[in-house]
């Protein structure tokens, strides 16, 4: 069912998931339309962003922010158009990047809202290469990693937005960009299209010789968005003083218990402790200063001008989609970044 003038589609939490969420995990549910009162204003979602976070938000378990409860209309950001507005600074027509969840209409007081006003270019640009995962990007490898030029800078989830932005900044501050990503069109894709220096498949049975053969210098700011066995090929490969910005963890966001295999933990801290390696995790709108958001919007938006960024989106058609949409992110099927169309 398209979206409706009267009728507002909430994405709900109905259980939380064991590994990965099935079609018992969400639901989607029609509510009535609400209603602004006095400075308030009533958005109705076009675009809706999906990212790995989402999978940690869904269990009941400590973190950086509250899990979404049993019910409750599943977090996300989105761009929305104000359909009605009693407040200041907001005005019918206006878009705006907001953190209103997975659902056609919600009321917002306007915190935490950026208005994007009447006509942005590529709105949905808002949720990806300029929102949350562009500047993801750019603050853990530029503040945490801190690139030098001539130095090799590995990033995995290549083909993605954060992995993809993190490379393609790695060459312009004059470092060899090494990407990993899974399978053949990707790491095509990550070469040809985003200028990267060589990218391998982890699927490839000899993954850490390729890597290896890849890094002759070693690897010196390896930014990390998915552990697992790429995590475990790059320790050897750590050069003295390198870099870990860590922002995720995908591999294992639907553990339901400890990882098989033998215990990497002994390798893990040896060569931390060995190679004097500064690893830090990171989120990204708790860590860094205004500033360098200002600095971020700056510089990327010159950047994608100049054409020194490309950018691919794979958008979603219809918010019932969403939930497949996230399963595809989180087991790597899907290229780029991926938003939802939510209005027709």
């Amino acid at each position: 069912m398209p979206q409706s003038g009267s009728i507002n589609r909430r994405v709900v939490l109905a259980e939380r998931p064991v590994g990965l969420p099935d079609e018992n995990t969400l639901r989607l549910e029609e509510a009535d339309l609400p209603t602004p009162k006095d400075g308030e204003m009533l958005l109705r979602t076009e675009f809706l962003s999906i990212d790995p976070y989402m999978r940690g938000r869904m269990n009941d378990a400590k973190s950086y922010a509250e899990p979404v409860k049993i019910g409750e209309v599943m977090t996300g950001q989105v761009v929305a158009e104000v359909v009605s507005s009693n407040l200041d600074g907001f005005a019918v027509g206006d878009r705006v990047l907001a953190g209103s969840g997975w659902q056609d209409y919600a009321i917002s007081d306007g915190t935490e809202v950026v208005n994007l006003g009447a006509s942005p270019s590529n709105p949905s640009w808002a949720l990806g290469i300029l929102g949350m995962p562009g500047y993801t990007a750019y603050a853990g490898l530029l503040k945490i990693g801190e690139p030098k030029p001539g130095e090799t800078v590995v990033v995995a989830a290549a083909s993605g937005p954060v992995g993809a932005t993190v490379g393609q900044i790695a060459k312009i501050k004059g470092c060899r960009a090494v990407g990993i990503a899974g399978g053949a069109d990707k790491c095509a894709h990550v070469v040809n299209n985003l200028g990267f220096d060589v990218c391998i498949d982890h699927n490839a049975d000899d993954f850490a010789e390729q890597l290896k053969a890849a890094c002759p210098d070693g690897i010196d700011v390896y930014f990390d968005n998915v552990g697992g066995k790429v995590l475990y090929g790059v320790l050897p490969l750590l050069n003295p003083f390198a870099r870990m910005p860590i922002c995720g963890v995908v591999a294992w966001y639907n553990l339901t218990g400890l990882p098989e295999g033998p215990d990497f933990g002994p390798l893990i801290m040896s060569t931390i402790l060995r190679m004097k390696v500064k690893v830090q995790g990171f989120i990204i709108f708790d860590n860094f200063p205004i500033s360098t958001y200002k600095e971020f919007v700056q510089d990327m938006t010159g950047w994608l001008s100049e054409g020194k960024v490309q950018y691919k989106e794979q958008v979603v058609d219809g918010i019932e989609n969403a939930p497949q949409a996230l399963n595809d992110v989180l087991l790597g099927n899907s290229f780029g970044k991926v938003v939802v169309k939510v209005a027709q």
